[in-house]
């Protein structure tokens, strides 16, 4: 499903040369859920922003779903990412001025479909991540752990078979993060997604997930 060879990432300001990976391989089958784990500053997140297309690497390749995205212009490589992978981030990137409601339907709106058809979706999956009776609501009248839920529902809004998560539960307390990571757990097992997360929580990793593996830049152990 997801398979990245040889892949580096040097990032240059002026005659500064800072190398965030190098030479890393990495395969993710389907419906695996794989939890990455290093210290800080080894590149996890720069490991996941570019297998979810967010940022290109220096060198290697990304193949996803059969598809190797290198060459991909702007446009389609957007498109691409919209309809094949789902992002929850650790700072939730909510838009605080739209409702809980619009927040799940923005990745609908590249999507040609009517706004019933939005709407709709918008609420199916807010009922299954527990908020249907908060989507009137907005982000600043949630708690850490319903705003982390209404981030899963938008990154499950389009049907991705890919979900990356960087750090999901690493603003929320102990209570929150053990139901945000139920609820990862019921995505991948019931509903067959494949599942990449970034986390510094080993306990909570070799819970939840099927696979753990450990990184430091180079090497995917």
């Amino acid at each position: 499903m997801i398979n990245l060879t040889s892949l580096s990432k040097i990032y240059r300001t002026d005659e500064i040369e800072t190398i965030a990976l190098e030479n890393v391989n990495l395969t993710v089958e389907q419906g695996e859920f794989l939890s990455i784990m290093g210290p800080s500053g080894c590149g996890k997140s720069t490991l996941l922003n570019i297998m979810g297309l967010l940022d290109v690497p220096t060198n290697g390749q990304i193949e996803i779903n059969g598809i190797r995205t290198e060459g991909m212009g702007d446009k389609a490589l957007a498109s691409f990412r919209n309809k094949n992978l789902g992002f929850v981030f650790q700072s939730f990137h909510l838009i605080n001025s739209l409702s809980v409601i619009d927040n799940v339907e923005l990745p609908l709106l590249y999507r040609h479909m009517s706004a019933a058809d939005r709407r709709k979706r918008a609420q199916e999956v807010l009922e299954k991540v527990g908020l249907s009776h908060r989507m009137r609501h907005f982000p600043t009248q949630l708690s850490g752990g319903q705003c982390q839920r209404v981030a899963i529902a938008r990154a499950i809004v389009g049907s991705p078979e890919i979900i990356l998560a960087d750090e999901p539960t690493g603003n929320l307390d102990s209570k929150m993060g053990h139901e945000v990571m139920q609820l990862l757990h019921q995505l991948n097992k019931e509903d067959g997604k494949t599942i990449v997360m970034v986390t510094h929580n080993e306990e909570q990793a070799r819970q939840t997930s099927r696979t753990v593996r450990f990184f430091d830049g180079r090497q995917v152990q």
